[in-house]
């Protein structure tokens, strides 16, 4: 018996390659203290994020939706 698996692709034009970001990085562009990242992560509040291996990363994407979105709530 055949199993099929229900899964999600996301499709992105051939050739780009998704830019992932280190918290520090982060915390850097946007010029706020690691503290506060961490707390936006513990609160539910900061962008979407992935553990790779033991490594903290954010794609560049989640990191500009995530921007979009609050922009009204941070300023």
């Amino acid at each position: 018996m055949t199993q099929e698996l229900n899964t999600t692709r996301v499709t992105r034009p051939t050739g780009l390659v998704e830019e992932w970001l280190t918290p520090k990085e982060i915390c850097r562009e946007l010029q706020i203290p690691e503290q506060t990242f961490y707390q936006w992560r513990v609160k539910h509040l900061g962008p979407k994020a992935h553990r790779i291996g033991r490594h903290l990363r954010i794609s560049r994407t989640d990191l500009n939706d995530w921007l979009v979105t609050t922009e009204d709530h941070f300023a």
